[in-house]
């Protein structure tokens, strides 16, 4: 397994928050209001420059709608884990409707075994 440095994870953690910050439409000023952290520490965190504490980024996520796979999976090298986390995207993108109903065939799959 190849180590990651806390910088690759610091560095890959900002790119994801920031894309993601972009993507529901706020400034740094917005989320650092709904986050309850100084706007400097975001811009320290987007920037690579500062980790990010694991409740702030559970709060990120929650704000946000990041998926722990969208945090970690450039990470992982695990062949078993990467197609979860490939399936996992792929469900992301449908309603809930469709998701209720694939949970449902997922359920009736299950009990085949």
């Amino acid at each position: 397994m190849n180590s990651v440095s806390k910088t690759d994870i610091d560095k890959n953690f900002g790119k994801v928050l920031r894309h993601f910050r972009l993507k529901n439409n706020l400034t740094q000023e917005q989320l650092s209001e709904k986050l309850g952290i100084s706007l400097k520490y975001i811009s320290r965190i987007e920037n690579g420059n500062n980790g990010v504490k694991t409740q702030t980024l559970i709060k990120y996520m929650n704000i946000l709608g990041i998926t722990p796979n969208t945090i970690y999976s450039s990470f992982i090298n695990n062949e078993t884990i990467l197609k979860d986390i490939e399936i996992s995207e792929k469900l992301s993108s449908l309603s809930n409707e469709k998701k209720d109903f694939l949970n449902s065939i997922i359920d009736l799959l299950k009990n085949l075994d």
